[in-house]
Order: structure tokens, then sequence, then C-alpha cells
């Protein structure tokens, strides 16, 4: 039996990446999975291969900043399969780049309306229904970027993705008396398609792998296995933290 039988997630970003890894993962584990992303197309490629693999899933294409489509998401999960214990709230952006000094306002707005709000909204009514349920587990994709570390040229990612870091400490208070825990997982650098964008040179991802003490960079299945982590039973008294998992990145000064 699965770490997670019995369980139904719900995984924004789910098209590629962590979040990809994490439906993946999460249904072997046994859980009835509902994917969201903006690409419809990517989720009923996932949605397919789950199938296939011998998991349930169902897929729902939108866009986080919008509190219909994360009321939308919520309400799949119940109609399809009764209940909600567990979301990941993984949808994010690089946002707007380059000098601070440069960096328009609705670029800014834009980061914090997709890896901020839209994680809010996303929580907002997944909290409501596990309440309804009897509790479950929400996790945040931060970073460690704006936490523990800084570069140049990233402010509206830092900013928006250190939020989280409040949200899930308030949040986690807030509904801990009704048996929802809350969590964050800060990465470091994943090999995923954002991190490539960000890296696109053989030098800059050779300064990257060299911050980490581990000396490489993370698969997404790594990273999924820790929000597994945090999702299931195995993490019951585990609520409000901000999980580093990026491969002693925050502590290399070498």
């Amino acid at each position: 039996m699965g770490r997670l039988s019995g369980k139904v997630a719900i995984i924004t970003g789910a098209s590629s990446g962590i979040g990809r890894a994490t439906a993946k993962l999460f249904a072997a584990e046994g859980a009835r999975v509902v994917v969201g992303a903006r690409r419809q197309g990517e989720l009923d490629e996932l949605v397919a291969q789950i199938r296939a693999a011998g998991g349930e899933a169902s897929a729902l294409a939108g866009d986080v900043r919008a509190e219909d489509y994360a009321r939308a998401l919520v309400a799949l999960a119940v109609e399809r399969y009764g209940r909600l214990d567990i979301a990941f709230n993984n949808a994010g952006t690089l946002g707007e780049g380059g000098p601070s000094t440069d960096v328009s306002e609705a670029g800014w707005n834009d980061a914090l309306a997709i890896n901020l709000t839209g994680s809010f909204l996303g929580a907002k009514h997944q909290i409501a229904q596990m309440i309804r349920d009897g509790g479950g587990s929400v996790i945040f994709t931060s970073t460690f970027v704006g936490h523990t570390f800084a570069f140049p040229g990233v402010a509206a990612y830092a900013a928006s993705k250190a939020g989280l870091i409040g949200l899930t400490q308030a949040l986690a208070a807030e509904f801990g008396p009704q048996g929802v825990r809350v969590n964050a997982i800060l990465p470091g650098a994943v090999d995923t398609d954002m991190y490539r964008s960000m890296n696109n040179t053989a030098e800059s991802q050779a300064f990257v792998t060299n911050l980490h003490a581990l000396k490489r960079v993370a698969s997404p299945e790594e990273l999924a296995r820790s929000v597994l982590y945090l999702a299931s039973d195995d993490s019951a008294f585990v609520t409000g933290t901000a999980s580093l998992v990026d491969g002693g990145a925050s502590i290399t000064r070498t």
C-alpha cells in the first residue's frame, strides 16, 4: 500500500518540472490527483501517463492568478474523488528580471500575482475543503533565493517567493487547530525548463552547480520525494516549516 493510499491531491504547475514529477510520484503512492497548469496538452499527456501506470488523475487547465480557477480545482477534486487531503501549490514564474531599477510595475505585479497571490488563492479554497474533510496538508514551493541566498536581478522572484514563507507560517498557526498542516519547500537549483532558461550557458550552469555543497543540481524527482514527505502522514507533526531542499547551497562558501 502506498504512502498516500486513499488520499486526494491537487498539484499546480504540473505540466513540467517539479510539479509533473510530484504528480507522478503521488499517483504511484496511491493518491488520486488533480493536476493543473496553463497548458492543456501537457496536462492531458501527464494524465495519460499516470493512468497507463495504473494511477488515477484528472486535469484542469487554467491561470492560478484567477480565484475562479482555484475554486474550480477544488470542485473537480470533490466531484471526481469525493474529498481533498493534499494540495501542492507549485505554479510559479521567474518574472521580469534584470536591474531592479528597470523592472516595470507590471512585471513586478505579475510575479507577485502568480507566485504569491496565486498560492494564497489556491490555499484559501483548499483549506476550506480540507476542514470539511477533517484536515490535510498544504505545501508551497518557495526558494532559497531571497531567504538564505541572493542573486542580482531577481527582486520580484525573490520577494514573491519569500512572501510564501510568511504565508506558510500564518496559515499553519491559523488552521493547525482544525487539522490542516502548512509547509513550504525551498529548493536549490533543480534541472527544469525554468532553471535552464535562467542558466543557458555552460559557464552559468557551472557557477550555479558550484554553489551547492553537493556540487550538482537536483532532479525534479528528488524534490518530489521531499514534497511526498510533507504530504504524507510521515510528517504528521510538521507544520509551519520552511524546509530547505537545496543541496547545501545555503551553507556553502567554497
